[in-house]
């Protein structure tokens, strides 16, 4: 198993294996050619960025059989998808910040994440599989309260698109098998969520090659698989910590809008 990150170091920012409390420095393309260097740097000398810049940012609803039994919601044979800003994302300790405008609720939603590593268009499973680099931890925010504030239009992206809304990381691990992990929130310590990704509905390369078949999807582009149940409204200063073993912990504080009060 090896887990890739991005970091900021001295004003620059570089991406390398995470060994420890060591980061051993990498040159060229993550995903075309990562060549190790002679550098490494200590990991508490660094700021953590999302490990990933995706020019795709989709996620998947209902693709749990505990949730999707919960609310009573049929079991998909395609992915529910929506789109969410790549523009979202942020990495490990950065802020989430709903907008100024917006004072209703905002919600955690614990996931794994799919890091695509080549380009694949209308693939098979196999093929789907093989362009599935590594795993990473995704928080899909959500302002709840846009969601459904027009009742003629469902507002997923706007609900799902804010700046800060798309927390990842805090590495990406290669070599892991996603049954066997378990996606587990806390609140302020608390925990919120903790299920397993066995209990998904579409598996991820179900999703990769049925999403591959409508549109293409490229290098670093990344994929929700979807959460199960315990998300819950937020409130500033609040920590939340999305955890699955073998990626790491996920870490990032709600705060009030800017500008607010």
């Amino acid at each position: 198993m090896v887990l890739w990150v991005r970091y900021a170091h001295d004003g620059a920012e570089g991406f390398g294996m995470l060994e420890g409390e060591a980061i051993r420095v990498h040159a060229g393309d993550l995903f075309a050619g990562a060549t190790p260097t002679e550098e490494t740097i200590a990991r508490a000398d660094v700021a953590l960025l999302p490990p990933v810049r995706p020019g795709l940012f989709v996620g998947l609803w209902n693709n749990y059989r505990e949730a999707a039994a919960k609310q009573n919601l049929a079991i998909p044979e395609t992915p529910l998808y929506f789109l969410k800003s790549p523009r979202s994302v942020i990495g490990p300790e950065a802020p989430i910040r709903p907008p100024p405008s917006y004072a209703g609720r905002v919600i955690y939603e614990g996931e794994l994440g799919l890091v695509i590593g080549r380009r694949v268009h209308d693939v098979d499973e196999d093929d789907a599989a093989a362009a599935i680099f590594g795993l990473t931890c995704v928080n899909d925010v959500t302002a709840l309260d846009l969601l459904n504030a027009d009742p003629s239009f469902a507002q997923w992206a706007r609900a799902k698109g804010c700046d800060s809304f798309g927390p990842i990381g805090p590495a990406i691990a290669t070599g892991l098998d996603w049954s066997a992990l378990r996606v587990q929130v806390t609140l302020n310590g608390r925990m919120r969520q903790d299920y397993p990704c066995s209990d998904m509905i579409l598996p991820p390369a179900r999703i990769v090659s049925l999403l591959s078949r409508e549109m293409t999807l490229e290098p670093g582009d990344v994929i929700a698989c979807g959460t199960s149940v315990g998300a819950l409204p937020m409130r500033p200063g609040m920590a939340v910590e999305v955890t699955i073993q073998g990626i790491g912990t996920l870490r990032n504080v709600f705060e009030g809008p800017v500008g607010a009060g």
